[in-house]
């Protein structure tokens, strides 16, 4: 009892913890640095500050105290060595981007990854000479074939929205590796608690914080975390250069938000098992694809990278669009709305709502069929759940 722990804090501890120790005033929560600029001592400190000699604020749009409070928080979470916080999940890609890629490059992303992710490569970064190939990055093969001399990036999201096919990280960064790109992992689905792609080998983090670690269905961000202090240094100008930086009142409530990640993603999941099971083996249904699953394809990769199956269901109706349709405008206590990671359940049409800017054929090539249905299931009562899903059904 008397020894000193050398062991390292568990996630929920750190989810409370990290980022954050009580200043002179005593506050146990972060205050609100609602400023966007910052007072200097005199010229000289201020003429420091710039050169970076030394520590300290600026304005807000290059740094802030409650925002570095949870840019540290999730960076420990992910066991990386800084984060970055964005105005959105989308402004932290565009963010990484726009630093890292440049006229000639090229990146391989997963065909399934969040819709505008791969919407804003194929129509808008390709004006800049950006090459992009979008595979099924759980097929390593496929990912090797994508491979290009100018490859520089790869962007995985596993599982993948909405699909939930599980892409190996570690293979990933092995191919990464040998070609000198940057692996890019989108944890959003995940969240920290249960997915940290840093010990398999990725390079930079990302999240859609709007989901999983605010929570609360009430603030929009996005944190990107880099593995290594030299890959924070190589994005920090271009990202408050961008302007892509989050606001103070942002951060305060994301980081309100974290303390309680753990309890809510644990519980979520443990309704997901529950309702994936009953889905599987309702007559209405056609399939399944849930992580937790014996039917999972890729259930035993997802389990050696992952500490749990995670919350998201997707599954398809053997009626397809039309019986789709008819149970998402069926459903009583469920809400019908995209994004995810809510404590509330969410349920929606990927081919009609968050996927809708691809192509038939882009859906269809990445599974994204038109009977697809996404389940974000909550921490309501799962009883509750399953009775709606049931009523519903019916």
């Amino acid at each position: 009892m008397g020894k000193k722990n050398k062991r390292k804090l568990e996630a929920g501890t750190l989810a409370i913890h990290a980022g954050y120790h009580p200043d002179a005033s005593g506050a146990v929560n972060p205050p609100i640095y609602q400023s966007s600029t910052f007072a200097f001592r005199d010229a000289e400190h201020g003429a420091r500050l710039f050169k970076g000699e030394e520590a300290g604020w600026i304005y807000t749009r290059i740094g802030n105290p409650t925002i570095r409070a949870l840019e540290d928080n999730i960076a420990a979470l992910e066991g990386g060595a800084r984060g970055m916080a964005c105005s959105s999940g989308m402004a932290a890609s565009n963010t990484l981007f726009f630093a890292l890629l440049g006229k000639g490059d090229h990146v391989i992303v997963t065909d399934a990854v969040y819709g505008p992710t791969r919407l804003v490569l194929e129509s808008h970064w390709n004006r800049f000479g950006v090459e992009l190939s979008a595979v099924d990055t759980s097929d390593l093969d496929k990912v090797r074939a994508a491979v290009k001399s100018n490859t520089r990036m790869l962007f995985i999201e596993t599982p993948a929205n909405p699909t939930l096919k599980v892409t190996d990280i570690a293979g990933c960064s092995e191919i990464a590796r040998k070609i000198g790109a940057v692996l890019v992992v989108d944890n959003t689905f995940m969240s920290p608690v249960l997915q940290r792609p840093f010990e398999h080998g990725a390079d930079i983090v990302l999240h859609s914080v709007t989901k999983f670690i605010n929570g609360h269905s009430d603030v929009v961000g996005g944190l990107i975390v880099f593995r290594e202090e030299p890959g924070y240094e190589l994005v920090y100008k271009p990202w408050y250069m961008l302007g892509a930086t989050m606001d103070p009142h942002q951060a305060y409530l994301v980081y309100r938000g974290v303390k309680s990640l753990q309890l809510r993603a644990l519980l979520a999941q443990e309704n997901a098992r529950m309702i994936a099971k009953f889905l599987e083996q309702h007559s209405a249904v056609a399939s399944v694809a849930y992580p937790g699953l014996k039917s999972h394809p890729q259930r035993k990769l997802h389990k050696r990278q992952a500490d749990g199956p995670g919350s998201l269901i997707s599954f398809e109706l053997k009626g397809g669009l039309k019986a789709g349709v008819k149970l998402m405008n069926s459903v009583k206590l469920m809400t019908l709305a995209v994004s995810l990671g809510g404590i509330e359940t969410l349920i929606q049409h990927p081919a009609s709502m968050t996927h809708a800017g691809m192509t038939p054929e882009q859906r269809q090539a990445a599974g994204i069929t038109d009977g697809l249905v996404r389940l974000s299931v909550g921490c309501e009562d799962v009883d509750d759940l399953l009775d709606d899903v049931e009523q519903a059904l019916s």
